[in-house]
């Protein structure tokens, strides 16, 4: 295997990462929980609904069935989502199922990389091979001339790799890789998430990110003597809610605030939305038949001629 590639790939997404934006655009480090691009409208549509449900790339599968195949296949996905096996569908079940669907592209991101670094093919990870496989050429030369500080870069990658190491014993299984790889989807690495990102932004190593490092991050002033409105607009935004005790700068807790926002939990209000309108006797629960007889609200096709859907569909 081409170690080279590998680490300049790895050394270039770290430095897309953490540079200056240009002067016209803006940064959003925000990691933002996304069920659909598409407005909640269920008056206009329930494309909404068979995005958050399905996943963005599943729902357009569904576009192409007969009323027929969706309730069909409708019904095998019910199967899934009852994870007791008790013949009910609860609202917790179905916000697990929407925050599954909605994770897709990560596990399947995970998968395309897993054979790259499991190099003895045992089924996890070690710190060592990840290390070996992204690093192996700097490990050879220490001082390489391509301007990267590969030391530092590994440095920080072993201490994600600790954090996400649940057991401690430097060997990842699938899901503490996933960690490794997506750290902001996990409730137990949002710290690290908060540390990388405040040593990103804070230039001058004080522990915190005042108002100049922050708009600093997301936009650069360089050939630009007027700032843009927007700029405006988040010198306002620091100083009235990312401050929050109001001392000129934002300490771990309110960055955190900042980029991991908890204040709303989509997948729980559309689990929420799904239930009231499927629940016909409302006892709190779904059944199999409950869910089909909605099937337009799942993940039906909006198509209102069938018989090109199913033309379109043969075409796949």
């Amino acid at each position: 295997m081409e170690l080279r590639p590998l680490v300049m790939c790895f050394a270039l997404c770290v430095v897309y990462a953490t540079s200056k934006p240009t002067a016209t655009e803006k940064k959003d480090r925000v990691h933002h929980e996304q069920l659909s691009d598409k407005v909640h409208d269920d008056a206009e549509s329930f494309d909404y609904d068979h995005d958050a449900f399905l996943g963005q790339e599943e729902a357009k599968t569904f576009d192409q069935l007969t009323p027929e195949e969706s309730k069909e296949r409708l019904g095998m996905i019910v199967e899934k989502i009852d994870a007791n096996k008790d013949g009910y569908v609860t609202e917790e079940e179905l916000k697990a199922w929407i925050k599954k669907a909605q994770k897709k592209y990560i596990y399947d991101n995970v998968d395309r990389q897993w054979k790259d670094f499991d190099m003895n093919n045992d089924g996890v990870i070690s710190w060592e091979e990840y290390k070996n496989v992204t690093y192996g050429t700097y490990l050879d030369d220490p001082e390489p001339d391509d301007g990267f500080n590969y030391k530092q870069m590994m440095s920080r990658d072993e201490r994600r790799f600790k954090m996400a190491d649940k057991d401690g014993n430097l060997i990842a299984d699938k899901e503490e890789f996933t960690a490794f790889l997506h750290p902001e989807e996990y409730d137990y690495m949002k710290d690290i998430v908060v540390l990388e990102t405040m040593e990103d932004i804070d230039k001058n190593g004080d522990g915190f990110i005042d108002l100049e490092e922050y708009i600093g991050d997301m936009y650069n002033h360089e050939g630009d003597p007027q700032e843009p409105e927007w700029v405006k607009t988040e010198r306002e935004q620091f100083v009235e809610f990312r401050d929050k005790n109001r001392d000129g700068k934002m300490d771990k807790e309110e960055t955190m605030d900042w980029i991991l926002p908890s204040d709303y939990d989509h997948a729980e209000a559309e689990a929420k939305h799904l239930m009231y309108e499927s629940d016909s006797d409302k006892d709190g629960r779904l059944t199999k038949e409950e869910i089909v007889d909605k099937y337009d609200l799942f993940v039906g096709s909006q198509a209102t001629d069938f018989g090109e859907a199913l033309v379109r569909h043969d075409e796949f």
